[in-house]
């Protein structure tokens, strides 16, 4: 079915509710996304407070070729604290179902995201993602995690969890 997933764990030195007030509001998106990307929120910024779900964020973004394509992702599900879920409703994607997860630990949050994804295209999805698509989202990823560390610091020296598998 070509269905793949992305995970990744993170520790930091904050509190929960430093956590939250940072990763649920969009406005922080370009300064965790790699600047090739190209990330710009084209939402109205004052629609862009409090999430709530079935709020809409829109985006535009250069994953391939330096090429603009029109990203819109539906805030589906918010338990403030503790997770958050961003859904593709108009994107590059076949699918997209993204899964911010936030827990206390001692000295500081583990946040985790699932990402849930299918690339368009049938067999050519499945070629582009052996080439370039899979390790393109890793070093988004591994970004973010270099951003986050330099920004927030770090509970104990330790590498990206990163787990891979098909469904």
């Amino acid at each position: 079915m070509g269905v793949y997933v992305l995970k990744r764990t993170q520790r930091l030195p904050i509190s929960i509710q430093e956590a939250w007030a940072f990763f649920s509001s969009p406005l922080n998106l370009p300064e965790i996304t790699p600047p090739y990307l190209g990330f710009e929120i084209l939402s109205e910024r004052s629609w862009l407070g409090r999430m709530y779900a079935g709020q809409i964020v829109t985006y535009k973004v250069r994953p391939l070729l330096g090429i603009p394509m029109f990203w819109m992702t539906e805030i589906t599900h918010v338990r403030e604290g503790e997770f958050f879920v961003d859904e593709q409703r108009i994107g590059p994607y076949a699918f997209w179902h993204h899964q911010h997860h936030f827990k206390p630990i001692a000295g500081g949050v583990e946040m985790t995201d699932i990402v849930h994804y299918r690339l368009p295209l049938g067999i050519i999805g499945k070629l582009a993602h052996v080439l370039f698509v899979r390790r393109q989202l890793e070093e988004i990823f591994n970004y973010r995690y270099r951003v986050l560390e330099k920004r927030f610091g770090r509970i104990e020296a330790e590498a990206p969890v990163v787990e891979k598998t098909v469904a």
